[in-house]
């Protein structure tokens, strides 16, 4: 029993080295490491503290102290179990820092500025039974329409729709959805599902795309996808319930970059050669622990391993050979005024993207945008924390629907100030918005 302890103890000690190591090394953790470890000490540990307390308890009872290694060994679970209650407590933070950030951007009293049907849709708490099951994402509200294409690419031109059981006559608002992977893996299946259920059974209709990968395609082709899928939802979203009029975008990692480059991008036709004439900006961006510079110009952490990587997988050419493209790949190089609001959303322990480009992104972007921009840093919050449901998730997650129904409530009321006949049409859709929210 006392090798048990040992090995329970040297797991938890190892995985809290792992997460709480110094995020400033060039030193990049194996994925393996980082996956298996960043998931049960950061957005499940919750469970797994109160699981290594009960298991220590019973090793105990069993005799595991009797020996000098599992005395050894117990003291150094107890120890690690500190840093663990750090994870917790961080977690649990996560409502607090989200209504925090999006009061520096929106104002104190954002909420109060939407209209009574909209203020009834929000929540501003998370509660157990939102995160206690946390691979459980269905809900009895939501239905999911699979595999339809939007290009004529295959599989890997195909989306998913999320969208509410009971559809409001004058369509959903629409988010769009781009998987990460390092532009090379990953799919729509698997990715931000809390956050598209949530959305969809607050009336929303999420669209989940798959693109094209790299090392068989290089940039922009991934953009070229996305673009294409969005003048998939403008022309042809409106048969599945969709209002394609507010479309917002959002995405993690590799998504996450792409999600940028959409907010920055619209209508430039040698990035949408299938459909030069459809409108392709989009009305909000909300991207997850994205890569903002190819370069790193802001932020060297592991730039030449990165670089390096880029050259060789994504963009099949150096930044000399072709200093261009890794400008045009580069959100931060799109800044202009006219942009769509924007949430940026980080982990502070990222172990794949940079806290500090992230943080120069949104420096960067609030000196020149017209539009507002939400930051969000995470303490204790790993790369792709969110495709689970956790105490961090959660409140996240409700945290992008009030900024999104903060975008739209704004958007409508433009439209309404620059077309008057529109407010009969807007009174109907808020009325149909009501209706929905019960």
């Amino acid at each position: 029993m006392d090798w048990i302890l040992a090995a329970l103890a040297l797991f938890n000690i190892t995985s809290m080295i792992t997460i709480h190591r110094d995020r400033n090394s060039k030193r990049i953790v194996p994925p393996w490491s980082l996956f298996a470890y960043s998931l049960i000490t950061s957005e499940l540990a919750w469970l797994w503290l109160p699981t290594q307390i009960s298991l220590a308890l019973l090793l105990w009872m069993m005799g595991a102290t009797s020996s000098p290694l599992g005395n050894i060994a117990m003291i150094a679970l107890a120890i690690s179990w500190i840093p663990l209650a750090k994870s917790v407590r961080q977690a649990f933070a996560a409502e607090q820092l989200t209504e925090t950030a999006l009061r520096r951007a929106l104002g104190n009293n954002y909420q109060s500025t939407l209209p009574e049907n909209v203020q009834l849709k929000l929540e501003n708490h998370s509660s157990f039974d939102d995160w206690c099951r946390p691979f459980h994402m269905s809900r009895p509200d939501v239905e999911v329409l699979k595999n339809i294409p939007y290009g004529p690419g295959g599989i890997r031109q195909e989306l998913d729709i999320y969208r509410p059981k009971h559809l409001p006559t004058e369509g959903c608002p629409v988010l769009l959805q781009i998987h990460g992977g390092a532009w090379m893996m990953g799919s729509k299946d698997h990715q931000a599902l809390p956050l598209m259920h949530y959305m969809a059974s607050k009336g929303w209709i999420c669209v989940a795309i798959n693109y094209r990968l790299s090392p068989s395609v290089g940039f922009p082709t991934h953009l070229e996808d996305c673009k294409r899928a969005l003048t998939w939802i403008r022309n042809q979203g409106s048969a599945y319930g969709m209002n394609p009029d507010f479309v917002a975008v959002t995405g993690g990692s590799a998504g996450g970059h792409l999600t940028a480059l959409m907010g920055l991008t619209e209508n430039r036709t040698d990035l949408q050669p299938h459909s030069p004439n459809t409108d392709t900006s989009v009305q909000a961006a909300v991207p997850f622990y994205g890569v903002y510079d190819f370069l790193g110009r802001a932020d060297n952490t592991n730039k030449e391993l990165f670089v390096k990587f880029a050259n060789r997988r994504v963009l099949h050419q150096s930044p000399e050979e072709n200093p261009e493209l890794w400008e045009l790949a580069s959100p931060i190089s799109h800044l202009k005024r006219d942009l769509p609001p924007f949430m940026i959303v980080q982990g502070e322990i990222d172990s794949l993207t940079t806290v500090n480009g992230a943080r120069h992104f949104h420096h960067e972007l609030q000196k020149v945008s017209k539009q507002p921009t939400a930051y969000l840093e995470l303490p204790g919050a790993e790369h792709a924390f969110d495709n689970i449901h956790s105490p961090r998730t959660d409140p996240v997650a409700k945290g992008v629907h009030r900024f999104l129904e903060w975008t739209l409530a704004q958007h409508r009321a433009t439209q309404v100030q620059s077309d008057p006949e529109s407010t009969e049409k807007n009174n109907t859709e808020e009325a149909a918005d009501a209706e929905l929210a019960g």
